[in-house]
């Protein structure tokens, strides 16, 4: 009788190979505690209280040398993510840019936007990140740089004017401002909120944004030292510049490298897109009297995002692993944190679990933001029919 039916096969073989999936883990992980039983190694979670004892030479929460190992975890966790959006945020523009030149009905355009693809694609990303790197050696000093409209380029980081509030408060700025948005999104794109009066779904969003909003601005006023002015200048004293916010080389130069050659596949990307729209959408749209921005914007375009999107997935998953190189100058990702852990420590395997772990995590949700972008954004069975 189970055999019988197909639906009962299915499942009792779906279970099975979950069972040795589970198996071969399981018995993989007694084997390892058995491996490091003789050897004298245990595996404990003890030292994640413990005190580092080192000092992180950037981060964007505060961290001090007797901090526990979880606190710097985190805070490597932070940086990987500050670096993947500005390196994700990057390659996008830069791509897209470099897309649209290369479907441009224009030669000299066309021209620039292959160069620009041929050079960064075929040249090693490693050898990209210590190109730029070296550049940043050739600024002057702090005590030679001049300002450009209150901004010194110098070779020990860029010095940009801004908010003087602590640390923590900016951190938790961006928390609620991602949170707000998110909230945003998830109300404009669940099917639930549909259902509501015209009235309701023009007023809850501009609720969100305003409570969002003033969260935000309560965050940043806590984190204000009273007394003192909101913005911070840099000014150069003696032989270094105070104030303001220094971004150092080993950042800026490690988010344009991933920008710049994560633009390069990018372009490409959005060239197969657009590629992939026939001809006939666009006739079809100039023929019912659009204007060329309008056929852009609302047919080749979107048709041109649903085959892109599951490239773009692939790409930014890439790109967010390609933060690991961090490590060969000196940013203090993620990777960095596990590795001088492990030097301080000897706990290798619970850290590169620690480390396995946080990315898988990433890039699941990073991928599952864009199956779901791309499930909303295919075509439905009866939007297929002619």
């Amino acid at each position: 009788m189970f055999l019988k039916s197909q639906k009962a096969r299915n499942i009792g073989l779906q279970l099975a190979f979950v069972g040795l999936i589970v198996a071969v883990i399981v018995t993989a992980i007694f084997e390892a505690q058995s491996n490091f039983a003789q050897q004298g190694i245990g595996l404990t979670s003890d030292f994640i209280w413990k005190t580092t004892g080192w000092e992180m030479s950037f981060s964007i929460l505060p961290t001090d040398r007797t901090d526990p190992y979880w606190w710097y975890l985190l805070v490597g966790l932070a940086n990987t993510l500050f670096l993947a959006v500005i390196g994700l945020a990057g390659a996008t523009i830069f791509g897209g840019l470099v897309g649209l030149a290369l479907i441009a009905p224009n030669r000299p355009l066309n021209l620039i936007g292959t160069i620009y693809v041929e050079i960064f694609r075929n040249i090693p990303l490693i050898l990209q990140i210590f190109f730029w790197y070296s550049l940043t050696t050739l600024l002057p000093s702090p005590r030679n740089a001049g300002a450009l409209a209150g901004v010194f380029f110098t070779g020990r980081g860029i010095y940009l004017p801004g908010l003087n509030v602590a640390g923590w408060s900016i951190a938790l700025f961006w928390v609620v401002i991602f949170a707000t948005v998110m909230a945003f999104v998830w109300f404009m794109a669940a099917k639930r909120f549909r259902k509501l009066e015209p009235g309701q779904r023009r007023r809850i969003p501009v609720a969100i944004i305003a409570v969002g909003l003033a969260l935000a601005a309560i965050v940043l006023f806590l984190g204000h030292p009273a007394g003192t002015p909101w913005l911070a200048i840099p000014e150069p004293q003696g032989l270094n510049i105070r104030g303001g916010y220094r971004i150092q080389p080993e950042l800026y130069a490690l988010a344009f490298a991933i920008a710049v050659a994560g633009g390069a596949s990018v372009a490409e990307i959005f060239r197969g897109g657009f590629k992939a729209v026939g001809s006939g959408h666009a006739e079809a749209a100039y023929a019912l009297g659009l204007s060329g921005w309008q056929t852009f914007s609302r047919v080749r375009f979107p048709l041109a995002m649903r085959a892109m999107l599951p490239s773009l997935s692939n790409q930014f998953v890439w790109l967010v692993k390609a933060t690991t190189l961090g490590l060969i100058v000196g940013y203090t990702d993620l990777f960095a944190v596990v590795v001088s852990s492990i030097t301080q420590s000897g706990q290798t395997f619970e850290f590169m679990a620690i480390l396995m772990v946080a990315f898988i995590l990433i890039n699941f949700s990073l991928a599952n933001v864009f199956n779901r972008i791309n499930d909303a954004a295919r075509l439905k069975g009866h939007q297929t029919r002619g």
